[in-house]
């Protein structure tokens, strides 16, 4: 697709269970989703290319079509000795490692187990099927 244009629009990301992963409601900011830039998946882009300000769109995406799949390569095992003393670490926590060219790269810990933490650099909602909820503010 040669064309791009924006879609500004309040989101709800929503798991299988039914609980909201994310809303852009709560901060009062609407997400901006680039079309037509390969930013995103091109199942996530056929669902909205064609909307327009005030449509109200849903769909359910595979997690390769949404956050992609969970992969085993991303989890690391590190030592407790490589975290500052004073840092919490428990699973859930998510902690920031420098990335290439200052860029961070968010982990979150699964499992402390004596001076061994294992930290998941997968998306969190990699490997799960999620539904979209949106609601379009202004097409730029």
């Amino acid at each position: 697709m040669a064309d791009t244009r924006s879609i500004l629009c309040h989101m709800n990301i929503v798991l299988e269970d039914g609980s909201t992963a994310d809303s852009t409601k709560a901060s009062g900011k609407p997400a901006k989703l680039n079309v037509g830039d390969e930013t995103l998946s091109p199942a996530f882009e056929a669902e909205i290319v064609n909307l327009s300000e005030g449509d109200k769109h849903s769909f359910t995406l595979q997690a390769v079509d949404a956050f992609g799949e969970s992969n085993p390569d991303a989890i690391h095992h590190m030592d407790k000795s490589k975290f500052p003393a004073d840092m919490s670490l428990e699973p859930g926590v998510i902690v920031s490692f420098g990335g290439p060219g200052g860029s961070e790269i968010p982990g979150m810990i699964r499992e402390v187990a004596g001076d061994s933490v294992t930290v998941d650099l997968n998306h969190p909602l990699a490997g799960q099927v999620v539904t979209f909820e949106l609601e379009v503010v202004q097409v730029l």
